[in-house]
C-alpha cells in the first residue's frame, strides 16, 4: 500500500547535494493499524512501549493516538468509530474514512502486532538518535563564546540515556508468582555463596551478618563525627568488594557476578592518589604516613609494590572531582555502568555535592533534592549505593557521644530517603583527648580505660528496613585505616607500636 503522504506529494527536482531520508517503514505503520482496527486486542500487545510519536507519518500519529484514547476509554476502535475524530482530509485522492477502511481490509495478524510495532520504535529511535545528532553539531557551530562544551556534552549525555531508556517494557505490573520465583533464586543464590549472603559482602563477617550483605537498590548512608573513620570504613568495604570480584560471562554476552563486585568510588574531598595511598597502606600493612614521607624499609617498599600489584587487578574506579552536582554523579554513574559494569556506589560525600536548586536556596532543600536523587539512582541502577554524611555537632554536648538519627545534619530528607542508616563511633578518640596529668590517680585510671578501648570501634546500625538495628564490634588500626573483625580476647591483632 502506498503512503498516504506519498498519494498527494508531486515529484521534486533532483536536490543539488545527495539527501538522506530518515529511516522510516511506512508498510509496518500501515500493518499494525490494520492489526488494531480489525482486532483492538493487537494494541495492548504494543501499548508499553510504542506511542503516537514513534510514527513516521502524521496521519498515522493521529489514527495510533485515537484508538489510543478510544480502547483505553473501554470502547471499540473501528474505521466507523474512528473517522469522525481523525478529521477529514485528502489523502491522495482518498477521504480518510476510505484510508481506515482500506487499512483495515489489507491488516495481518494480530500475532505479528509486536513484531511490527518493535520495528516502528527502533525506526523512531533512529530517527531521533539523527536528530540530536544534528542538534549536538548546531549547537556546537552556533554555542556561545562563554557556554561551556562541558554542558552540552552533560546535555547530549542526558537526552541520549532518556532515548535509551524510554520504551522500557520492564516496568509496571508483575505477576506476583514472578516475583516470588525471583526472590527464591535470590536465596538460592546466597545458600550457594560460601558467605550465605543475599547481598554483596563488606568484607565484615559481623556487619554481614546483621544487613546480610549490601542489598541491590539500597541507599545506605555512613554517618560519623570527624575522626571516627567513616571514609576509611567506605573505603575498606569498597576495597573489599573490588577484591571478591568474580565474574561469569554468559550466553548472551553480559557478565554475570558470582561474587563481590564492580565498584565506582566519587571521593569529592581527597584525591585518587591520596585515596590509593590509603588502600595501599590497608593491603600492604605499612602506614599510609610512612608511605607519603618515603619512611620505608626496603622489606616494607617490597610489601607496598606487591600489594600495589595485587590491587591493579581489581574492578574499582574512582572519580575524584570537587563539586560536581547530583545531575553530573547520575551520568557519570550510568556511564561507568554502560561501559564498565557497576555493583557498588560510593560517595565521599553527601554534603559536598551541588543540587540544581538556585544558590540561596534552602540547604535542607538541597539535601532533599540529593538524597532523593541518590535513592533514584540506586533503584534505576540496581546497585547499592553508599553515602558518607557529617553529623552535627550536637554529638559532642552530650555525655554519650555514641551517634543517633536525630544527629544526622539537615537530618529529614537524608533519614526518610535511606534504607539503612550506619554510623561510626571510636570511644578512644574521644577519651585520648581527655588525658590528666600524668602520674596522678586519673592517670592510671584512663591508662585502664584506654586499654579497654584501644583498636575497637562500634558500628551501629541505627536504621535498617529489612533487617535488624544494633551495635557491632570491630576492630581499628588507626595507622593503617583498617577496619576488620573484632578478634576474640584472647587472640586479638597485635598493636602497632
Amino acid at each position: 500500500m502506498a503512503s498516504a503522504s506519498q498519494l498527494a506529494v508531486r515529484p521534486l527536482p533532483e536536490p543539488a547535494a545527495p539527501y538522506r531520508t530518515p529511516p522510516h517503514n511506512i508498510e509496518a505503520e500501515q500493518a499494525l493499524l490494520g492489526a488494531i482496527l480489525v482486532n483492538n486486542e493487537a494494541f495492548f500487545r504494543v501499548s508499553d512501549f510504542l506511542e503516537a510519536v514513534h510514527f513516521s507519518e502524521e496521519v498515522h500519529r493521529r489514527i495510533y493516538e485515537v484508538t489510543q484514547s478510544l480502547i483505553r476509554s473501554g470502547k471499540v476502535a473501528t474505521p466507523i468509530t474512528l473517522k469522525t475524530f481523525v478529521g477529514d482530509q485528502d489523502l491522495g485522492g482518498m477521504t480518510v474514512s476510505q484510508y481506515l477502511g482500506r487499512l483495515a481490509a489489507e491488516a495481518t495478524t494480530v500475532i505479528n502486532a509486536e513484531d511490527y510495532g518493535r520495528a516502528i520504535y527502533d525506526l523512531a529511535m533512529r530517527r531521533n538518535l539523527i536528530l540530536i545528532g544534528e542538534d549536538m553539531v548546531n549547537v556546537a557551530y552556533d554555542a556561545a563564546v562563554d557556554e561551556p562544551p562541558r554542558k552540552q556534552i552533560e546535555e547530549a549525555e542526558r537526552r541520549l540515556y532518556e532515548l535509551a531508556e524510554s520504551g522500557q517494557t520492564e516496568g509496571g505490573f508483575q505477576n506476583f508468582s514472578n516475583s516470588l520465583r525471583s526472590a527464591i533464586d535470590m536465596a538460592a543464590e546466597a545458600f550457594k555463596r560460601d558467605r550465605k549472603l543475599s547481598g554483596i559482602s563488606t568484607g565484615i563477617s559481623d556487619l554481614d551478618r546483621m544487613m546480610g550483605g549490601l542489598q541491590q537498590s539500597d541507599l545506605i548512608i555512613l554517618a560519623g563525627r570527624p575522626g571516627m573513620g567513616k571514609t576509611s570504613l567506605a573505603t575498606n568495604i569498597a576495597f573489599n568488594v573490588a577484591k571478591d570480584y568474580r565474574g561469569e560471562r554468559q550466553p548472551d554476552g553480559h557478565m554475570k557476578r558470582i561474587d563481590g563486585g564492580i565498584v565506582g568510588f566519587f571521593s569529592l574531598e581527597m584525591s585518587a592518589d591520596q585515596l590509593a595511598t590509603r588502600l595501599i597502606a590497608e593491603e600492604s600493612g605499612v602506614a599510609s604516613y610512612k608511605i607519603r614521607r618515603g619512611e620505608i624499609s626496603e622489606q616494607d617498599f617490597a610489601r607496598v609494590a606487591n600489594a600495589a600489584r595485587e590491587m591493579e587487578r581489581c574492578p574499582f574506579y574512582i572519580d575524584d572531582t570537587g563539586g560536581i552536582s547530583i545531575a553530573q554523579l547520575t551520568a557519570r554513574a550510568r556511564r561507568l555502568k554502560r561501559q564498565k559494569g557497576l555493583d557498588l556506589l560510593v560517595v565521599d560525600y553527601l554534603q559536598l555535592l551541588s543540587a540544581s536548586a538556585k544558590k540561596g536556596e534552602n540547604r535542607v532543600q538541597e539535601l532533599t533534592e540529593i538524597t532523593t536523587g541518590l535513592k533514584a539512582l540506586a533503584k534505576e541502577l540496581v546497585v547499592p549505593i553508599i553515602a558518607l554524611s557529617q553529623l552535627s555537632r550536637q554529638v559532642e554536648n552530650r555525655d554519650d557521644k555514641r551517634p543517633q538519627l536525630s544527629d544526622l545534619r539537615e537530618s529529614g530528607s537524608i533519614e526518610q530517603d535511606a534504607d539503612v542508616v550506619i554510623f561510626v563511633y571510636r570511644e578512644e578518640y574521644y577519651l585520648k583527648n581527655k588525658e590528666p596529668k600524668m602520674g596522678t590517680e586519673e592517670h592510671f585510671k584512663w591508662q585502664a580505660e584506654m586499654e579497654q578501648v584501644h583498636g575497637r570501634a562500634e558500628v551501629i546500625i541505627g536504621k535498617q528496613r529489612h533487617g535488624p538495628t544494633g551495635t557491632v564490634p570491630v576492630h581499628f588500626e588507626a595507622e593503617i585505616t583498617r577496619f576488620s573483625n573484632l578478634a576474640s580476647e584472647d587472640h586479638l591483632p597485635e598493636r602497632m607500636e
